[in-house]
């Protein structure tokens, strides 16, 4: 018997039981129909993230999209998501290699800042280094610097890589004159075929030099400090090896034959001279041996004879009385 439900009761339930099985809603369809064909309906809109949270918390975000700055620009939660670090002022080693940042927004803010990489990007204007008093290795490389005026404030910069810029002259860098500390410039890369207009003048080394002259290295290479005095002799030894493979090459005959080193049959084994009282010492040595061999053989022989002369005799204790 099918129990009577108030038709009131019908729009506050979900399912009820009726003959034909569950009824569902206040459609009147049972579950057997609804599994015969019956289109469920759409589940419901899941809720956005914002936008902020989704690099942190999404596993299904992007490669990338975490740390990426907007429209290039250094920001503080680029910072800290890069890092880790919740205080800005907390930071003391950043990378923001490649990641085609334009403005360096603020970056100032980390004021304990000790070493930086900005190397790959698209950054022109060096503003907010100025105020990083503790900075001490800074790369800018490959990116399109031209001004180095805020780095004039940088005083406890030791390296700076400008390879790969837009540095056109010398007068440029006349602001870093006052870095005392500064071992290490590089404005051209070798390796990574990075240069600036400014190194187009095959003596602006030489220049640099004197315009540094507490600087190490250059173009890293070690022009004083420890490790110069063998850079220098080893590139002394590649310009001689040059002139004289050149000079080698030019020539038919060589101009002189190779000479020894030393005289002939020095290297020769000559036999040792024995004098008279070696061989002598020789003799006396040879006459002890054999006195000790022929000891060593009569022992052996007494040895040999006692112990047949003790099997021989008799074992008091194999008598039985």
């Amino acid at each position: 018997m099918v129990p009577q439900i108030p038709a009131g009761f019908v729009g506050r339930c979900s399912c009820y039981p009726t003959a034909g099985g569950i009824t569902a809603g206040r459609s009147g369809k049972s579950a057997g129909s609804r599994s015969a064909g019956a289109t469920p309906p759409p589940p419901p809109p899941q809720s956005r993230r914002p936008g902020g949270l989704r690099g942190r918390m999404d596993p299904q975000a992007e490669p990338g999209e975490e740390g990426e700055g907007e429209g290039g620009r250094i920001t503080a939660q680029l910072l800290k998501a890069s890092t880790g670090q919740f205080a800005l002022e907390s930071i003391l080693l950043l990378r923001l290699r490649g990641r085609g940042l334009a403005d360096l927004g603020c970056l100032g803010e980390c004021a304990n800042l000790e070493w930086l990489d900005l190397s790959g990007n698209a950054i022109a204007q060096l503003g907010p280094l100025a105020a990083l008093k503790s900075l001490a290795v800074l790369n800018l490389a490959s990116n399109r610097v031209c001004s180095l005026e805020p780095l004039g404030s940088c005083e406890s910069l030791q390296s700076l890589n400008l390879a790969g810029n837009l540095v056109s002259s010398l007068q440029q860098l006349q602001c870093l004159t006052g870095l005392r500390r500064l071992e290490s410039l590089q404005l051209r890369d070798a390796l990574g075929r990075l240069s600036n207009p400014v190194c187009a003048a095959g003596a602006y080394r030489s220049a640099l030099g004197d315009m540094f002259p507490g600087l190490k290295a250059i173009d890293g290479e070690r022009v004083s400090g420890r490790g110069s005095e063998l850079y220098q002799l080893c590139k002394d030894l590649d310009s001689s090896l040059g002139h004289c493979t050149a000079a080698t090459a030019a020539a038919a005959e060589p101009p002189c034959a190779p000479k020894p080193w030393v005289e002939e049959g020095f290297w020769e084994l000559r036999p040792a001279r024995r004098s008279s009282i070696i061989e002598e010492a020789y003799r006396q040595f040879s006459d002890v041996l054999r006195e000790c061999r022929e000891l060593g053989q009569r022992a052996d022989d007494t040895i040999a004879q006692a112990e047949r002369a003790l099997s021989l005799r008799a074992d008091p204790s194999s008598y039985v009385f």
